[in-house]
């Protein structure tokens, strides 16, 4: 028996091969152009993606899904101030699991080669309204346009198409069919065919988040989908427009090729509706991605005990900081790691250790005052044109971050203030600029801990062993995505590398130019490692998607 694939397959059965190839030899490669320019993707498509995103303020949002119940419901929140008031069909619970478990058989029989064309297809068009989606996570979010495009966008897609090939690879490890025969003595041999069906565990969920609606929850939705999983999208309520674009194409492309569009469904929310955890606790949710806090991500792996659950919490990311060839060079790359987005991704430092007697570098001896003036003065520049700064800062996402940076200030000496900006084409944007304040080591209460946002410590400590040692205890005790080290002393670097080892953080060594320890590239980077308490699964890997089906078995005699 041989699996006649859909003809989506065939169109973009390259597309796949090059994938399955670049997971392999994990080198740079992109399926979707990260350069929003007009060379790549025409004239007219920045303006067209603009007007698509406008078209839906105001309105009751275009979903055809047959799962809604009473009065729409609206809760995007706009982080640069513009009035959103899009209107999403609230759905109901047992309508959404019932037609999503209606759905399913047609699509596991569909098989691997089908589910993946068709999957490649929807990520195709979702890059084909690449400005569009832009749009509506920029203003979402609060990120610029070229980081919302890239993150939001292209990089997200990439990482689709990344969890899709693992997907592949995972679910053709083993032959379709296979054809068995045992000597039985002087009679005929035993003669069996058998048959090896890939069979998805149930109904997936994804819990959105706020900051990186896309980025995040991508890799799991088409990782659930390929695997033969129908998918009920749960965005958070600040930014449901960016999942609500993506479950609109992508039901539009599961109709066109004539299956279930229910296999993808939108799971908007009124206020204090709590609809995750109803979902979460539903015993046919067997699966479930969730990105977030720290508490409802511990929650999650407690309770939904009939699921799978993928989850990516908080965490304490760290730079050791021992000795650089290039003072400046750190500086600059630091500062910028510490002002992206501001501050506001899971993977941005927090800590930079730095031995009170200071650090050789190509300057000279620098004293940690000096490293943090050094830091500050970077963020200084960066950041200095309101203009310029509102570009890579983009804006504030919501008040706890606005709270924690107010509380901040407050627990050790100030080396940079954070300061308003007011954003010349959205004057009623938040936006801050990064604080950075200096500690000594005894105050692991306050480092010990997460500060989600434009905060950063630098935490004088009594030599680099000591550094270490901290770097180990906090991402042992709290987790963490990332972490960095800047030494020109092989044993150092060795150290630090055990270290991370030992607590299973991604190490970054002494970054100076356009790479930054707060950013991963899909088919070569791990994002996290599933190793420490920041994450229980890396972000991809054959691990993140085998667990989302199961292989059955069928036999008989010849």
């Amino acid at each position: 028996m041989t699996e006649t694939p859909h003809p989506l397959y065939v169109t973009h059965a390259d597309t796949l091969a090059r994938a399955l190839t670049a997971i392999a030899e994990r080198d740079y490669w992109s399926a979707y152009p990260e350069s929003p320019s007009p060379r790549i993707y025409g004239e007219h498509a920045a303006a067209e993606g603009a007007a698509a995103f406008r078209a839906y303020l105001g309105k009751d949002f275009p979903l055809d899904q047959p799962t809604a119940t009473g009065a729409p419901v609206a809760t995007d929140d706009s982080p640069f101030g513009i009035e959103l008031d899009v209107r999403y069909p609230r759905a109901d619970v047992d309508q959404l699991i019932t037609a999503a478990r209606a759905a399913l058989p047609g699509w596991r029989d569909a098989g691997p080669r089908s589910r993946a064309g068709v999957c490649l297809e929807i990520l195709a068009r979702l890059h084909a309204h690449s400005f569009e989606l832009a749009n509506a996570v920029q203003f979402t979010t609060g990120q610029a346009f070229v980081m919302a495009f890239q993150a939001g966008g292209t990089h997200a897609l990439d990482r689709a198409l990344e969890a899709v090939a693992y997907a592949y690879a995972e679910m053709t490890r083993h032959p379709r069919t296979a054809g068995w025969e045992k000597p039985a003595g002087r009679g005929e041999p035993l003669r069996m065919t058998k048959t090896f069906h890939v069979v998805p565990r149930g109904v997936a969920l994804v819990v959105g988040c706020h900051t990186f609606p896309t980025w995040n929850s991508y890799p799991g939705l088409f990782a659930s989908l390929v695997t033969g999983n129908p998918v009920l999208v749960k965005p958070h309520p600040g930014a449901v427009l960016p999942l609500a674009i993506t479950v609109r194409y992508a039901r539009e492309v599961l109709s066109e090729a004539g299956f279930d569009p229910d296999l993808v469904q939108l799971a908007a929310e009124a206020p204090g509706e709590r609809l995750a955890t109803v979902l979460a606790g539903r015993p046919e949710v067997r699966i479930i991605d969730f990105t977030g806090s720290t508490e409802y991500g511990d929650w999650l792996e407690a309770n939904a005990r009939q699921a799978t659950v993928y989850t990516e919490k908080a965490g304490v990311n760290t730079i050791v900081v021992d000795s650089t060839a290039d003072f400046a060079g750190m500086c600059r790359n630091i500062a910028f790691s510490l002002s992206l987005y501001s501050g506001q991704m899971c993977t941005t430092p927090q800590n930079i250790l730095v031995p009170a007697g200071g650090i050789e570098t190509d300057q000279g001896r620098k004293s940690p005052d000096e490293v943090a003036g050094g830091i500050a003065a970077a963020i200084g520049k960066l950041t200095g044109d309101p203009a310029r700064a509102v570009e890579l800062i983009g804006a504030i996402v919501d008040d706890a971050v606005l709270d924690r940076l107010a509380a901040a200030a407050k627990l050790g000496e100030p080396v940079l203030e954070s300061r308003e900006i007011s954003h010349p084409a959205y004057p009623d944007a938040v936006v801050r600029t990064p604080l950075v304040v200096k500690l000594d080591a005894d105050a692991d209460d306050v480092y010990g801990r997460e500060w989600f946002g434009p905060v950063t410590f630098v935490v004088a400590t009594a030599s680099t062993e000591r550094s270490v040692e901290i770097f180990r205890r906090t991402v042992a005790a709290r987790g963490a995505l990332t972490a960095g080290v800047y030494s020109t002393d092989q044993r150092v670097l060795a150290d630090v590398e055990a270290a991370a080892l030992d607590v299973g953080v991604h190490l970054s060594a002494n970054l100076t130019g356009g790479v930054f320890v707060n950013q991963s590239a899909a088919f070569s980077d791990f994002h996290a490692s599933g190793a420490n308490a920041a994450a229980n699964s890396a972000l991809t890997d054959g691990a993140y998607v085998a667990g989302r089906f199961r292989i059955v078995q069928s036999r008989r005699h010849v």
